[in-house]
């Protein structure tokens, strides 16, 4: 029987470990790859590397391929988001069909929609009565 516990199993553990290593060496690999003339790495025999174009150009390219899609994200947020002047902001069908359920003394009740009519009773009549009370 597993246990309820924080900690991530072993086997998760060890593949974070080896994503982690090979993510720190593939950094130091760029950063070599980066800074050193190619004369130095032609000496030491490494001959095949692309050129440092790729260096400054991939990390651009990635940057705008990640701005360009939280733009897209955004935009079609926005295009699938309804009007403020539609009732679909206020209610949808299935809050519309759900029913009131009567709950137990001392359960949690269930989670459910909460219409518009009630919120406004809770937020701005009560307010009120208190305010003429005073």
């Amino acid at each position: 029987m597993v246990e309820n516990s924080p900690s991530p199993l072993p086997e998760r553990a060890i593949y974070g470990f080896v994503l982690f290593l090979s993510s720190q060496f593939g950094f130091i690999l760029y950063l070599v790859w980066a800074f050193i003339p190619e004369s130095w790495l032609n000496y030491i025999g490494l001959t095949y590397w692309p050129q440092k174009y790729w260096a400054v150009a991939l990390p651009v390219y990635l940057l705008i391929t990640i701005v360009i899609g939280y733009v897209l994200l955004f935009g079609m947020n926005m295009l699938s988001t309804c009007p403020l002047n539609s009732i679909n902001t206020i209610t949808d069908s299935y809050a519309r069909r759900q029913q009131q359920k009567k709950h137990q003394e001392e359960a949690i009740p269930a989670l459910r929609d909460v219409s518009i009519s009630e919120v406004n009773r809770m937020f701005f009549l009560e307010a009120k009565e208190l305010s003429t009370n005073n």
